[in-house]
C-alpha cells in the first residue's frame, strides 16, 4: 500500500516498515546512511536508488516529522 509518494507498506515486506517504492529499501536506512555522511550518488549507487527515491524518503521523513507533537512536562 503507497502511504505517500514512492513509498510503501506491506506487511510481508520489512516487517511493515515503510519502504522505497518497489524496494525493500527502508526510510530510516536511507535516512541513516544520509545522515551518517554519504552523499545521494553514494546511497543511490549501494540500493539501486534513483534521487527521486531519495527525495521521496526525506519528504515521508519530514511529513512524519512535521506531524509529531512534543510536550513539555514541568
Amino acid at each position: 500500500m503507497e502511504i505517500a509518494p514512492g513509498i510503501t507498506v506491506e506487511e510481508q515486506v520489512r516487517f511493515g516498515k515503510a519502504v522505497i517504492k518497489g524496494t525493500r529499501v527502508p526510510v530510516d536506512l536511507v535516512l541513516g546512511k544520509l545522515a551518517g555522511g554519504m552523499t545521494y550518488e553514494e546511497v543511490m549507487a549501494e540500493y539501486e536508488l534513483t534521487r527521486a527515491d531519495i527525495l521521496a524518503a526525506l519528504r515521508y521523513a519530514s511529513e512524519q516529522l512535521g506531524r509529531e507533537e512534543i510536550k513539555a512536562i514541568g
